[in-house]
């Protein structure tokens, strides 16, 4: 595939491409992760669609671990370094050879995840954050990532009607998840990278809505690739593991 171009104009050490989708809870991360890995792959795209903290076993043990120990009190420096435990791995053993190899990687959150939840969520100061997520990542981060802005209300209500049973950070506060979607903002404005989708309207909006950031942001890879021209035929309403 074509080497993505940085911002700078320099090339990425790897043939693939890094793309990482983030938001608020229930802003849809899961199921714009999955429509955007089938647009890919129907554009003629070798596609690694993946989520973050998981995929990997230990990285599986880590989410279920975090997510799932609602019982536990876990700090907020304790619950970076988990995280950073399990992205570690995955970069390894997922990510770098899946670039390494011209793939595209899909990845259901990445490290402004991190800046969001342990840096404005939880308080840990961000330079920290970012000192021990390059230790994690060896440097990589995404080529670009699509924020799915969505207000933590919206969200919730999402959850509600799709009855999800909330894991241990959706069991949080509804001020700790608008410090979340605050930081996320904050973060959209200086971190590189980052392409703001509105994620208010149905499935099928915000789907075209990612695939057109995708050919503005990447046009020698995806405007003549039949991209922009694929309509999904698996657009349904997202499931409680979705959101």
């Amino acid at each position: 595939m074509t080497e993505p171009s940085s911002e700078t104009g320099s090339e990425r050490p790897y043939r693939g491409l890094f793309l990482a989708i983030e938001g608020v809870e229930g802003s849809g991360k899961s199921t714009q992760s999955r429509l955007l890995g089938d647009a890919l792959r129907q554009a003629g795209f070798t596609v690694t669609v993946a989520r973050e903290p998981g995929t990997t076993p230990l990285g599986e043990r880590v989410r279920a671990l975090v997510l799932d120990g609602s019982e536990l009190e876990i700090p907020g420096r304790s619950e970076l370094f988990l995280m950073l435990a399990a992205r570690a791995a995955f970069v390894d053993q997922v990510v770098r050879p899946a670039l390494d190899a011209g793939h595209i990687v899909v990845s259901d959150r990445f490290e402004l995840s991190t800046l969001a939840y342990q840096g404005s969520g939880r308080g840990v100061p961000i330079e920290e954050i970012q000192r021990a997520n390059r230790l994690a990542t060896g440097g990589l981060s995404p080529d670009a990532t699509i924020l799915l802005r969505l207000s933590p209300e919206e969200g919730a209500r999402r959850q509600e009607r799709a009855a999800k049973r909330r894991d241990r950070l959706e069991q949080e506060s509804i001020e700790f998840h608008r410090r979340v979607a605050r930081g996320y903002e904050d973060l959209a404005d200086w971190v590189p990278g980052v392409l703001r989708v509105d994620a208010a309207g149905s499935i099928e909006e915000v789907r075209m809505a990612v695939l057109s950031a995708m050919v503005h942001r990447f046009p020698e890879t995806f405007a003549s690739s039949g991209f922009t021209t694929y309509r999904s035929d698996s657009v349904m309403e997202p499931g409680p593991s979705d959101l």
